[in-house]
């Protein structure tokens, strides 16, 4: 049995959501566990070892669309076929049995659907996704937003997301609304990524946002944290529109 958690959200019966954690998995070292990630300096035999159980051990429809992410604000179809993981940074999907992915340890992993469970989305969404315009291009492959609903995954949290006042303001020009995403303590500023994404996802016209309000950082024994370890894994976050019965 592998741990994984279930979105809390009001997504229709007939889209499914996991998050990986990284409990289980073969990995060891810094990457101990469950690490889904080609990119991070894991052994390969681990890493397609764990990807195989996520697979079978999950029972999914088919093989992900792993994507190549590079921070940018790119957004694929997860159903065409691609001879290597697309440089992007979001994957949809507008049919039964095709599943988007995207991998975290850190940035956050935001999930849309349709309120008919017709189409789904998986997004990544660091801080310099969220200022390139990950959200809005992401939503933009989908449906109406009044028809989407969004779950914020697990990210780190804004008691320990500091960062330097350039990124605040870089933040600020763009939406003086962000500012309630920015906290200044003694010792520095503090960002809340989750904030400032529910914050772009409401504004692009989403009409429900989920939290999940799990912070990487704190809860070590879940999930791999790229600022509190540097050599780490990666988790995955899923979503896909099950099969009808009929066609499965």
């Amino acid at each position: 049995m592998i741990p994984f958690i279930a979105p809390q959200w009001p997504a229709p019966v007939s889209v499914r959501a996991i998050v990986t954690t990284r409990l289980g998995g073969t990995s060891l070292g810094g990457y101990a566990g469950f690490n889904l990630a080609t990119h991070v300096g894991d052994d390969p035999a681990q890493v397609e070892a764990n990807r195989a159980l996520l697979r079978h051990g999950l029972k999914l429809p088919a093989e992900p669309c792993w994507l190549d992410q590079i921070h940018g604000a790119d957004c694929v179809d997860a159903s065409l076929r691609f001879e290597q993981p697309p440089a992007a940074d979001a994957a949809f999907a507008d049919r039964p049995g095709v599943v988007c992915a995207v991998l975290t340890a850190d940035c956050l992993p935001i999930l849309l659907s349709d309120r008919a469970g017709s189409m789904v989305a998986a997004v990544h969404a660091g801080w310099r996704g969220l200022a390139n315009g990950v959200i809005p291009n992401a939503v933009s492959c989908l449906t109406a937003a009044a028809e989407l609903i969004a779950w914020v995954g697990p990210g780190i949290g804004p008691r320990h997301y500091r960062v330097g006042p350039d990124l605040r303001e870089r933040f600020m020009t763009h939406d003086s609304a962000h500012e309630r995403a920015f906290q200044t303590r003694p010792d520095g500023d503090y960002a809340n990524l989750a904030l400032i994404a529910q914050q772009q996802l409401l504004q692009s016209g989403v009409s429900h946002v989920t939290l999940s309000g799990l912070c990487t950082y704190e809860d070590s024994a879940r999930f791999y944290s790229f600022r509190r370890d540097a050599v780490c894994g990666r988790f995955a976050s899923l979503i896909w529109i099950e099969r009808s019965p009929a066609v499965a």
